[in-house]
């Protein structure tokens, strides 16, 4: 006979993720998981695979959701604010009690050196960035928003870097007033 499924995947996949974002892969254990998740092990692994499948599932979430957030945050807006309101993002999360700083950040320090599927998930990510930052720049160039001098292919590089410093910065440090003017800096380019 086959067994419900007694829990909701997605809820308990967002509680593995939390616990990921917060310790990190190497410093979460299966036990804590299954404990955080509220999950029997047997029906953990039946669901989501190992731990590692657990992880790259949890990631592909985080991921798949921050571009959803971007895409509704930026509609309405000028490129110019779009781009401010992506470095606005990276200092303040959407939740209130996110863990501080950036899974995917959190990814590519721990992980994506020598794991190819990690790295592949932290670049489809900062690939995505990059492009919406591309596009936003261009169509801002089509507006006479943003001098059409500006390369809007390095330009988008530039800004996606500077996103993800910004991100590690703000996973270390509590001087908000700082960050808002790094942010500022960064978008002085665009003048």
């Amino acid at each position: 006979m086959v067994r419900t499924r007694e829990f909701d995947e997605d809820a308990v996949l967002l509680k593995g993720m939390r616990l990921f974002w917060e310790q990190g892969y190497e410093k979460t254990s299966m036990q804590e998981l299954v404990s955080h998740m509220g999950v029997h092990k047997g029906s953990m692994y039946a669901t989501f695979g190992d731990k590692k499948s657990l992880y790259v599932r949890a990631l592909k979430h985080y991921s798949d959701k921050l571009e959803q957030s971007y895409k509704l945050r930026i509609a309405g807006l000028s490129a110019r604010e779009a781009i401010e309101m992506l470095f606005e993002r990276a200092i303040h999360p959407a939740e209130e009690e996110a863990p501080v700083g950036c899974f995917i950040v959190n990814t590519a320090v721990e992980l994506a050196q020598n794991d190819a599927e990690a790295r592949d998930c932290v670049h489809q990510f900062w690939d995505f960035t990059e492009h919406l930052i591309r596009d936003l720049l261009i169509e801002g160039q089509q507006t006479g928003e943003i001098s059409k001098a500006l390369n809007a292919e390095w330009l988008s590089q530039y800004f996606n870097n500077a996103l993800i410093g910004l991100r590690v910065m703000a996973k270390t440090t509590t001087d908000r007033e700082k960050l808002h003017q790094i942010i500022q800096i960064n978008l002085s380019v665009l003048e």
